[in-house]
């Protein structure tokens, strides 16, 4: 497909305690990764309290192409990435990420 724009999509699981201070180190240290690779687009990272002591942290970031993923991820790009930190802070850590072709989108701001 022309012009596909990929989003990257993972999830996994931390105390809520510790959520924001795990999604301000995600910010200050993967985000930078992403947001310097050739071909992303931009990223998110949100928190959704779960309500039992735990919250879902989501890494969503968007990419030129498959092509641009590869290039970041490495040649499996299902395979989730993690950092020696991570272990710190995660309870649930998925072996993979997801990957969907973006049919629609209208995307425009940044803050910084």
């Amino acid at each position: 497909m022309q012009d596909e724009i990929i989003l990257r999509r993972w999830i996994g699981k931390v105390a809520t305690e510790r959520a924001a201070e795990y999604a301000k180190y995600m910010a200050e240290t993967g985000a930078e990764e992403i947001e310097t690779a050739d071909g992303n687009l931009g990223h998110q990272i949100t928190l959704r309290d779960l309500g039992d002591g735990t919250s879902e942290i989501t890494a969503l970031s968007w990419w030129r192409d498959m092509e641009a993923v590869r290039d970041f991820a490495g040649d499996d790009p299902g395979r989730a990435r993690y950092f020696t930190v991570d272990e710190i802070y995660l309870i649930e850590k998925p072996d993979t990420v997801e990957h969907h072709v973006v049919f629609s989108h209208e995307f425009t701001f940044r803050i910084r």
